[in-house]
């Protein structure tokens, strides 16, 4: 069974290429995607992410990762990104992995349009 680390891993791997087939197999069915206007489930979430890759596939976006930490089934990343539209400051994606599936994420950060 997939571990924590390895999923992470693998969900940064997939969301650094784009990969939206990817990033999605990281999920578990019921999975919930905690933000800060509310809660995305099933295809809401593969919604969110088509936007995402939308926006940071677009020239001249960069990020920096900051942080990544793990603790059992548990992992936080704290990042920066810099795309043509929006600047994101100090944003933090929290992953609860159970049976090598995101079963809970959650995201914030401070997005400044440019």
């Amino acid at each position: 069974m997939a571990t924590t680390q390895s999923v992470l891993d693998h969900h940064l791997q997939s969301f650094g290429s784009g990969d939206l087939e990817g990033t999605m197999a990281d999920y578990a069915p019921d999975a919930a995607l905690l933000l800060p206007d509310g809660v995305v489930r099933g295809v809401g979430i593969r919604e969110f992410f088509k936007a995402v890759f939308a926006e940071f596939s677009q020239p001249g976006t960069t990020t920096e990762m900051k942080q990544c930490l793990v603790h059992n089934d548990c992992a936080f990343v704290v990042w920066s990104a810099e795309t043509p539209n929006n600047r994101y400051e100090n944003a933090v994606d929290t992953f609860v992995v159970r049976d090598g599936k995101i079963v809970v994420h959650t995201f914030a950060a401070k997005i400044a349009p440019k």
